[in-house]
């Protein structure tokens, strides 16, 4: 399993309507393959900042099965014209904690 995570910087005023549109698109993420969990944080000190945290089976069901995928331009259509700037998306994979299958 692999975490993708967005940090979200949304444009002040849009909070609002931006999780209002993230409800509708996490519908079209939840459905594709190699899809595992996801969960959207708002920042407390920052209201139009957001950490989008999506889990997948490997870092190629993201990259190539979403992010190609026909769906991918509806969920673009939905929120990219929220963020500014455009978040850099990094992959990870756990090392240590709860739930982590790693022992160090």
């Amino acid at each position: 399993m692999i975490f993708e995570i967005a940090l979200l910087e949304v444009r002040k005023g849009q909070e609002l309507e931006f999780e209002s549109s993230f409800r509708q698109a996490q519908a079209i993420i939840s459905s594709m393959p190699g899809y595992l969990g996801h969960e959207l944080n708002r920042c407390i000190e920052h209201d139009n900042q957001y950490a989008l945290i999506v889990r997948w089976e490997t870092v190629e069901h993201h990259e190539v099965g979403f992010r190609k995928s026909p769906q991918y331009q509806e969920w673009r259509k939905l929120l990219h014209h929220f963020y500014d700037p455009f978040p850099t998306v990094l992959h990870y994979r756990a090392v240590a904690g709860a739930g982590s299958l790693v022992a160090l």
